[in-house]
């Protein structure tokens, strides 16, 4: 797989501008440092304030740049492409919420073994059944219609979720398909976490949190898997590069900004 020039030039833009953005507002945020007097005393501040901007960096990635990227990826391949979908409906069955209730129930306590196809199913059935009423109106980190009318809905994590949260992941999921069956019962629809990077590799992603809870073949999306599913095979690794050659241009304006810590 091969990026479009137009593609290639968003990303690397998008990039560049998030990066030079937290350099340039850096003077504020790297006061954080100042509170670790043993932490810079046994490294330098140079490295403190290094350590500290990545942090900050990582947080932008994980909260908007790879959503904003995913669109960029998807938008040549599917009808409908939108990172914070926010057109979503606010409405919901409350027999379709009995019935997410079961299916939690039952595979928390290993009753059933997750099934996402049976899961819609079930809660298709009953979504505009009973009363239906008005909810917050939920936002989703990626939005996909596929040409053969299939909608796809994605909420992006960090590389490793606490498995605390698995069972409000999954609950998540199955009421982003309530929520929609509750205007059309007969939409094609796959609701699913998409995670940007296996921080593993070269091992397999261990997904043992989402076992008994999730259907990982059809919910969860990991590195590789996700960036090939947005923009066919090959994407995880020409996104690399991208990613690899922005570094490389930016690497001088980085170690110029933080070089300046060293005579501190």
């Amino acid at each position: 797989m091969t990026f479009s020039a137009t593609q290639q030039t968003k990303i690397e833009e998008l990039l560049k501008q998030k990066i030079r953005r937290k350099l340039s507002n850096y003077s504020s945020e790297s006061q954080e440092s100042q509170s670790m007097p043993f932490h810079v005393r046994l490294l330098g501040k140079d490295r403190m304030a290094l350590f500290s901007f990545i942090q900050s960096l990582n947080t932008t990635l994980g909260t908007s740049v790879f959503e904003q990227v995913a669109a960029i990826v998807a938008s040549p391949n599917f009808r409908r492409v939108v990172n914070q979908y926010r057109e979503f409906d606010n409405t919901v069955s409350e027999n379709a919420q009995v019935v997410i209730q079961e299916i939690i129930d039952n595979l928390r306590a290993a009753r059933e073994t997750p099934d996402k196809a049976r899961e819609i199913k079930k809660i298709l059935d009953v979504a505009q059944t009973g009363t239906i009423k008005t909810i917050r109106r939920p936002r989703i980190d990626l939005f996909l219609e596929s040409h053969d009318g299939t909608e796809y809905y994605f909420d992006l994590k960090t590389a490793k979720p606490n498995r605390d949260d698995i069972i409000g992941f999954k609950r998540k999921l199955l009421e982003w398909v309530a929520i929609r069956g509750s205007v059309n019962r007969d939409v094609k629809i796959f609701t699913g976490i998409g995670i940007p990077y296996n921080p593993y590799e070269p091992q397999p992603y261990d997904r043992w949190t989402f076992q008994g809870m999730f259907d990982l073949e059809r919910e969860l999306k990991v590195g590789k898997e996700f960036w090939d599913f947005l923009g066919g095979k090959g994407t995880y690794e020409a996104l690399l590069e991208i990613f690899e050659k922005v570094g490389i241009e930016l690497r001088p304006e980085i170690d110029q900004r933080f070089s300046a810590f060293t005579a501190q």
